[in-house]
């Protein structure tokens, strides 16, 4: 177990509303508040007629306001996370980060926890800032962070020790560590938050089941054999089933959440694929193809394909919010904006490279 003095005490801002990831696939101003605008002008936007007539339409006194979105994105070649304007594409903020960051996990409303397999730490900065609050070590090789529903707590998998740890994120230190198996890598928590999945591997044969309801305090309650490579893994919006795509296969596997029994297969194109969920209504899958340039809308009640929409090639992580998914390529670091029946919206090359995207509320 890793002990350490919180740099920061915070307190975090409302409950976060659960999105499946994830979970799976980064300058501050110096104060937070409206994100101001990068200096370069370098990053190419194509804004869709969707969203240039959804920034102009009148709202309702009687309804309220939908909220903004900002997308984050780890840029790991440039060593740094991105905060991107969902509306224009632009880069509204610039925050530096250890090592090459790939991945990272966040509630709707902050804080954004950051992970540099290669330097070997997590990083845990503000929300709306950016800022550094901490810096985590005491891993060889993390790989995938999760936020709990209650946005109270980041469990985090390292590859070389094979642990999941999880990290109190009010005082942003690890609290407790299991041992899961070589390869530890992506990870679902269920919407109740009492269990979570973890994939040995990217091309898992093994996922392993955890009891979640101390978060301080991890328990193996349970394995499976998915009998085809897993990757990423999602809970449904009613925590009755995790769906879990695969490294070689073209399809994505439901299964019960209760008994890891498999229920049904979903075709979902050139393996691997990610997938992730909205909440509604009415509640919907999306299932990502990098290599097939598609994202997939799917019932996830029915198990039907409902509507596909070509995206950049290499787009693989997903994140969903409110009314918008946003995806990123990894190969040419285009993030791209749709509306929840997959409506393009926008495309803006914001780095090199971009690897992971989570959409946040942007504070009023």
């Amino acid at each position: 177990m890793c002990r350490r003095t919180s740099i920061v005490t915070r307190t975090l801002t409302g409950l976060a509303l659960f999105v499946g990831v994830v979970a799976v696939a980064c300058s501050t101003a110096a104060t937070p508040g409206e994100p101001t605008r990068s200096a370069s002008s370098s990053n190419t936007a194509t804004v869709g007629s969707a969203a240039a007539g959804s920034s102009q339409a009148t709202t309702p006194t009687h309804i309220a306001a939908p909220r903004r979105l900002v997308a984050v994105v780890t840029a790991e070649t440039e060593h740094a996370v991105l905060a991107v304007s969902t509306r224009t594409g632009h880069v509204l903020r610039r925050a530096p980060v250890a090592g090459d960051p790939t991945t990272l996990a966040s509630a709707p409303e902050g804080p954004v926890v950051v992970v540099s397999p290669d330097a070997g730490v997590v990083t845990i900065l503000s929300w709306p800032g950016l800022n550094r609050l901490a810096v985590v070590r005491g891993f060889r090789s993390p790989q995938i962070a999760a936020v709990t529903p209650d946005g109270e707590w980041a469990l985090v998998s390292d590859a070389a020790t094979g642990d999941v740890s999880t990290i109190e994120l009010a005082d942003d230190q690890v609290v407790d560590r299991v041992h899961v198996g070589d390869g530890a890598h992506h990870i679902a928590v269920s919407p109740n938050q009492r269990s979570a999945w973890i994939a040995l591997g990217e091309t898992a044969h093994t996922i392993v089941r955890l009891d979640l309801r101390n978060p301080g305090h991890l328990r193996i309650i349970g394995r499976i054999q998915p009998g085809q490579a897993a990757h990423d893994l999602a809970f449904a919006p009613n925590g009755a089933t995790v769906w879990v795509t695969s490294a070689t296969a073209p399809d994505v596997s439901v299964r019960s959440a209760r008994s890891g029994r498999l229920l049904a297969t979903v075709p979902a194109g050139p393996a691997p694929q990610h997938v992730t969920f909205s909440q509604g209504p009415p509640a919907a899958a999306y299932i990502s193809s990098g290599y097939g340039s598609t994202i997939e809308m799917v019932n996830p009640t029915t198990r039907r394909v409902t509507r596909r929409a070509a995206v950049p090639y290499g787009s693989f992580n997903l994140s969903t919010l409110d009314n918008l998914v946003a995806t990123t390529s990894l190969l040419n670091g285009t993030v791209t904006i749709l509306s929840r029946d997959l409506h393009r919206r926008l495309d803006a090359v914001v780095a090199p490279e971009a690897r992971e995207i989570v959409l946040l509320h942007q504070p009023s």
